[in-house]
């Protein structure tokens, strides 16, 4: 994220519209790929070379996906072929959006972000997904190549399972928004199991170690609840909006949806009510630990202050000291000492401070 402010400096001064590419540099080549279907057609292919515009049958829907953003000639070429906004390519261009929705007169822009988990590095990657709905097609942009959670989307279309062959474009985009936000449930899966491991560490043995992943946590939950509270918005607007470009049929689609957003909301609080108790669990045991300690110092301080003082009173070297003559003057001595110190200790132990 700090990364991206960065290099959003770079666009200073620039006329609304000019496309920059502000994200993780890649040099792989894009990858786009188109299907066309109906209920009884489906074609897919990738395209190697975007020249011209695809030919759109209105009795077909266009699903036209690209992976990678960095080519931004390629970018503006698929937004003059679906007459896509300047301001609109801008911000596909641009991955450090936050989910949002924009209407547009033939179309409707959908900013999300997929997430995945890296389970070697313990740790959430991000990618933006940018959706242009229109009554007949779905450009989807991502910004990794290969990888995506739309697989399961690809092979309904292949095997015409469901009814999605049987729906138009908005049941597409409501698709490839569902699986997104189904993945989103994978993730906290994960952070829960990894939230209740540190739990267990912080409660047994709190270290170093311990407040670090707290932290990234920490880092981790805010990162996330700005990723997906927007989303409710988004989907209520989907639902309640009037567009075109959605039919009443797919309100329903749209509420499920919206129900499971609310889940990933809440959880994703819950979450935070959690790690801010371990938190709290991690500053007890460690003022416990400190306090174990300073209690074992002050015992022992306490036990060695009558000793310290009688060494000291016979520790001074005056001529006429009654005691310097005593034969038994220095065992006596000794065994008054060890007579206090075990007192004392007999008596922490009465009080149960020990």
């Amino acid at each position: 994220m700090a990364m991206d402010m960065k290099k959003m400096s770079t666009k200073t001064g620039l006329p609304p519209g000019t496309l920059v590419h502000i994200g993780e540099k890649k040099s792989e080549k894009v990858k786009v790929t188109a299907i066309q279907y109906s209920e009884e057609l489906y074609q897919e292919r990738e395209i190697e070379r975007f020249q011209e515009c695809l030919p759109r049958d209105k009795s077909t829907v266009t699903w036209l996906n690209i992976d990678g953003v960095h080519q931004v000639q390629l970018v503006e070429t698929i937004g003059t072929c679906f007459t896509l906004h300047p301001l609109t390519l801008e911000d596909i261009v641009n991955t450090g959006q936050f989910p949002k929705l924009e209407d547009y007169e033939d179309y409707l822009f959908i900013v999300l972000k997929m997430l995945y988990y890296d389970e070697k590095e313990n740790e959430i990657e991000v990618e933006q997904v940018s959706l242009c709905l229109g009554s007949n097609f779905v450009v989807s942009f991502q910004e990794e190549i290969g990888r995506d959670v739309f697989n399961p989307v690809r092979e309904r279309l292949r095997n015409g399972k469901g009814r999605i062959r049987k729906m138009g474009a908005d049941y597409l985009a409501y698709s490839l928004i569902d699986a997104i936000i189904d993945s989103y449930f994978i993730i906290l899966e994960k952070l829960g199991e990894r939230i209740e491991d540190l739990e267990e560490q912080v409660v047994k043995d709190p270290g170093e170690k311990s407040i670090r992943e707290l932290h990234q946590f920490k880092r981790e939950m805010i990162f996330l609840r700005k990723s997906v509270w927007p989303l409710r918005e988004v989907i209520s607007s989907m639902q309640r909006g009037d567009s075109p470009f959605i039919h009443e049929s797919m309100h329903i689609y749209l509420r499920d949806v919206y129900d499971h957003t609310i889940r990933i909301i809440e959880t994703i609080e819950t979450f935070r009510d959690i790690l801010s108790g371990i938190l709290d669990i991690y500053v007890s045991s460690i003022s416990n630990r400190i306090n174990s300690v300073m209690k074992v110092l002050t015992i022992i301080a306490t036990i060695f202050m009558p000793l310290t003082f009688l060494a000291g009173v016979y520790g001074m070297n005056f001529k006429y000291m009654p005691e310097l003559e005593w034969h038994w003057g220095y065992p006596s001595l000794l065994m008054a000492m060890a007579v206090i110190g075990i007192s004392m200790l007999v008596y922490f132990k009465i009080k149960k401070w020990l």
